[in-house]
């Protein structure tokens, strides 16, 4: 039978302007007649035809609610807008991460590339009936569609008024992989189901060691707990760490994607990964159970981590530069040197005084991975990550989860090649405060000030950026807070110069760079209907090697006591107090 292709009359629904990542909505907007297909067609009308017409595209997602549906109407839209072939990870499962590598690397049975792929994910947000759903298109690099393709998308959805759809194509069964082919009024459609973690694991084996790595999980001295917080990490968790790297089974948590994610908040931070925290020792109990050595989370769609060594927790900061610093020695894939290092600007410097040391360029971006894909793809940038628990490396063009856990893995290993069998193995902290007595450590610290009224907050950055004209003003305001924080030597709105296209990123930030290497940044985050959220970060420098190991909350005090000063923010906010400090 040959499928038929109907038009099917719509009109625009309001607010569906994807974000840098995707359009995120409550389920029960997404489920609304229409509201899906209207945004898949705007896409497939932004791209140009040879993107869409005879193309092979990757559907898949994080498994979350509403996923199993989203894919079928997209298969059925495919079909009905010239697609080719659609590659459906097995039960619709593909990490953020392996997306990225299935575009990059994936050949399919008859010799096809990807060049694009709708994502079903709605990150580190909750998933189920009454939570989250989301979607997102990526570019035949593997990476988020740039903003000019999101802006081109978003007119679209204002002006829709039909989509196509195939929809007397069957359904086609996502659970077994193989090829189901169809005949369209243009010729031959098929939808490949394929193994979810397949191209990812060879990719990976291509970058690290896995012997090396598989040598210390087999030492009685490691320990190691995986929590994939119930989300798509679990595809990929028992193949990499047990199956490949010969890991206890005991050792992963949480590993078995569900659509609501057990229930959960699938987002890898010390307030929502509860169980492995307390595994590790981090917990509020104290329990008479030896914690694991190394431990560490992925969010829901798997391109985020948080790592973690025994009653110790690595900021996302200092991680990266650690990783930077390590990596040449600890991992093939970079064994010929780095291209140079990014991280995004409110993530701490701890990575720029590694550049320094190491001779490598350096860029400091605005929030958005896609700026570090365009340093990527013009060769000048081999690892980069963020605050917000994002890491990653050139070899994909998304942040990469499983990747910062391998990487770290290699480093531990490569640190204990020569004393597997002594006394003691040389541990996460070892490695982090090592680190520190070399480079000097960046105590950091975020406060959000959640749903604050947006007039408050929009007064209140106004107010920063008047004051940041005279230096004079705002160290009289520092010295008066504190005598003991240093001098503010410049102050700014931060703006970003794209060095490979030449586009300009403004009011990315309100910076406060201190005379020893410490820093206030100011950030407005989403301006919803439920108000606005004032992100403040705040980072002291200390490079005497004798203070390096105080508590974080206690080094940072003076410097908090100044930024609440210098940006009156309980007198804008009536806030004595953030919502979230991590």
């Amino acid at each position: 039978m040959v499928f038929k292709v109907s038009k099917v009359s719509t009109a625009p629904f309001d607010g569906q302007k994807p974000g840098t990542s995707g359009l995120r909505k409550k389920v029960k907007v997404f489920v609304q007649p229409h509201y899906l297909q209207n945004f898949v067609q705007s896409t497939f009308n932004a791209l140009t035809p040879e993107k869409v017409r005879g193309a092979t595209l990757v559907v898949s997602g994080d498994g979350r609610y509403f996923s199993k549906d989203a894919i079928q109407i997209i298969i059925k839209m495919s079909a009905a807008n010239g697609v080719r072939r659609v590659w459906v990870g097995q039960n619709g499962l593909l990490s953020t991460p392996a997306v990225s590598a299935v575009i990059r690397e994936r050949v399919g049975v008859d010799g096809s590339k990807a060049s694009g792929a709708f994502i079903l994910t709605a990150s580190h947000n909750p998933g189920g009936p009454n939570e989250d759903f989301g979607i997102k298109y990526n570019m035949e690099n593997g990476g988020p569609a740039p903003e000019a393709i999101t802006d081109k998308i978003f007119e679209n959805t204002k002006t829709i008024t039909e989509y196509l759809i195939a929809e007397d194509l069957p359904n086609v069964d996502i659970s077994t992989t193989g090829v189901t082919k169809f005949s369209g009024p243009e010729g031959q459609f098929d939808v490949e189901v394929f193994d979810s973690a397949s191209d990812y694991v060879k990719l990976m084996k291509s970058i690290f060691d896995f012997e090396l790595i598989r040598k210390l999980l087999s030492s009685s001295k490691f320990t190691f707990c995986y929590d994939a917080l119930h989300g798509v990490a679990g595809a990929y968790a028992h193949r990499i760490f047990v199956e490949e790297l010969g890991a206890q089974e005991s050792s992963l948590l949480n590993c078995v994607p569900k659509e609501d994610f057990g229930g959960g908040h699938p987002d890898p931070n010390l307030t929502y990964a509860k169980e492995l925290v307390a595994r590790m020792g981090l917990g509020k109990s104290t329990s008479e159970v030896e914690p694991p050595e190394f431990g560490a989370a992925a969010d829901g769609d798997a391109d985020r981590n948080m790592i973690l060594g025994k009653r110790f927790f690595v900021t996302p900061s200092d991680s990266v530069a650690i990783i930077a610093a390590n990596a040449v020695n600890a991992i093939p894939y970079f064994a010929s040197g780095l291209k140079g290092v990014a991280r995004s600007m409110p993530t701490s410097a701890a990575l720029d005084v590694v550049a320094k040391h190491l001779n490598l360029k350096f860029f400091e971006v605005p929030t958005g991975w896609k700026f570090f894909g365009n340093l990527m793809d013009a060769g000048f940038c081999s690892i980069c990550g963020e605050e917000s628990f994002g890491t990653g490396s050139d070899h994909i063009r998304e942040k990469d989860g499983i990747w910062a856990v391998l990487a770290w893995l290699s480093i531990l290993a490569y640190k204990n090649k020569e004393n597997l069998n002594g006394d003691k193995l040389v541990t996460v902290e070892e490695i982090v405060r090592q680190h520190w007595t070399t480079y000097g450590r960046h105590y950091y610290t975020r406060y959000d000030y959640e749903n604050v009224d947006a007039g408050a907050a929009k007064d209140l950055m106004a107010y920063l950026v008047k004051l940041q004209s005279s230096l004079d003003e705002i160290n009289s305001i520092v010295k008066g807070a504190r005598s003991d924080v240093s001098n503010v030597v410049s102050a700014d709105e931060f703006e970003y110069k794209d060095p490979v296209d030449g586009s300009v990123s403004k009011h990315q930030g309100i910076r406060f760079l201190f005379e020893d290497g410490s820093r206030l940044v100011f950030r407005l985050s989403g301006t919803g209907s439920e108000g606005a959220t004032i992100r403040l970060y705040i980072e002291q420098y200390e490079k005497d090697s004798s203070k390096t190991g105080r508590d974080s909350q206690e080094a940072l005090a003076p410097l908090v006591e100044v930024a609440l000063k210098l940006s009156k923010m309980q007198e804008f906010t009536g806030r004595s107090a953030p919502t979230v400090i991590t």
